[in-house]
């Protein structure tokens, strides 16, 4: 499996004259996933912890509706994963095949229709209520959990965190919704659908993350950046609560503004 990071000599442009340097650079290479003999989606990712990107992507994209449902992701090398299930578990490739490959940044390219979006996801129950604090701690712990990040700059990460503001679990990836996957496919083992109600994302929060957070059973939604109008539209939805611009003491709430503590 390559490294999430390799290293390449740049030249730095710089006011005071030129200079020959070692690059850090983050990997994006394709990964191949497979239900049986049949690919159903090439995506670019950063590699490591594919395991747990496979498993995140059939439970996120509705392919397993239970984590129980999958025996094993089998490596089949040359980053070819195959999605083998339980004896009894009966899944048609056909139905999750994309039409296109997925780059890094692209969450639902290739699916076959709108419908085929929309997979099947829970409502989500009141609470908890989350203080402003809790929320503003979220972009540093995450930080401190980054260290493909510290050396490239260039790749996303997504971090479970408990009611308390805890960080649970983080993965990294060059794609948002990559990073997402591997994370619920790391938690989804012991803990499905997953209690820990605070999805954070280093980006922006767009309509891939709250779906996937919302089959998840992850409450809260929150990044750093901007959110889409999608996202909000799912997040009323299903009613998930979703923050946005989390940056220090100040965010955005564009829904269930009832889990949030906004006293001062």
């Amino acid at each position: 499996m390559s490294d999430p990071v390799i290293s390449r000599r740049i030249i730095q442009r710089r006011n005071d004259g030129n200079l020959t340097v070692d690059d850090s650079l983050v990997v994006e290479e394709p990964i191949e996933i497979r239900i049986e003999t049949t690919a159903i989606a090439v995506i670019m990712r950063t590699p490591g912890d594919d395991d747990d990107l496979v498993r995140g992507f059939a439970l996120t994209e509705g392919i397993a509706l239970q984590p129980d449902e999958i025996s094993d992701v089998e490596s089949l090398g040359e980053g070819r994963y195959r999605i083998l299930f339980r004896e009894g578990t009966t899944v048609d490739p056909e139905q999750f095949r994309r039409n296109l490959y997925a780059t890094s940044s692209c969450g639902v390219c290739g699916k076959a229709s709108i419908d085929a979006i929309r997979v099947s996801a829970r409502s989500s129950p009141p609470g908890p209520i989350i203080p402003a604090s809790v929320v503003a701690s979220l972009p540093i712990a995450l930080a401190t959990a980054q260290p493909s990040f510290d050396l490239t700059g260039g790749i996303h990460a997504a971090g479970a965190f408990t009611a308390a503001g805890e960080l649970i679990a983080t993965r990294e990836d060059i794609g948002r919704h990559n990073a997402v996957d591997k994370l619920v496919g790391s938690i989804a083992h012991d803990d499905w659908p997953i209690t820990h109600p605070i999805l954070f994302v280093s980006g922006r929060v767009s309509f891939e993350i709250v779906q996937k957070a919302a089959v998840a059973g992850f409450r809260i939604v929150a990044g750093v950046s901007a959110v889409s109008s999608l996202a909000v539209d799912l997040a009323e939805e299903f009613g998930l609560t979703v923050l946005g611009f989390v940056r220090g003491d100040d965010f955005n709430v564009y829904t269930g503004e009832d889990r949030i503590g906004l006293a001062p």
